[in-house]
């Protein structure tokens, strides 16, 4: 394998495969690309405490996935870069079609064991 793949694999891994590996990161995300949003707005969005989201924000943050803001005694968050929600949307779609595959194997073996 070369070498540049196998360091570029690594920060990947290190990076954004960390940064996503929680779902309410991914929510926060997504929520976030509709439009910049403050902690509370976030929390009440997505139905977590306040700790909650600023734990998983400040992961986001250093991984440079959102953008955060002072205004005045508030942090208002936003998208860092829209690809992120492009890739989490492929993801996203192979996942689905992954269950989908996997539910017509299971209705052809329940349509056998009926027979």
């Amino acid at each position: 394998m070369e070498p540049r793949l196998r360091e570029e694999i690594d920060q990947l891994h290190a990076r954004l495969c960390h940064a996503l590996s929680d779902p309410n990161r991914i929510l926060l995300l997504y929520t976030v690309a509709e439009k910049p949003h403050f902690v509370t707005e976030l929390c009440e969005a997505l139905e977590i405490p306040q700790p909650t989201a600023s734990r998983h924000l400040k992961v986001l943050r250093e991984r440079g996935l959102v953008n955060a803001s002072r205004e005045g005694q508030s942090i208002r968050y936003s998208l860092a870069d829209q690809r992120i929600i492009e890739a989490l949307d492929i993801l996203r779609a192979v996942l689905a079609d992954h269950l989908q595959a996997q539910g017509a194997i299971g209705h052809s073996v329940m349509e056998e064991l009926k027979l």
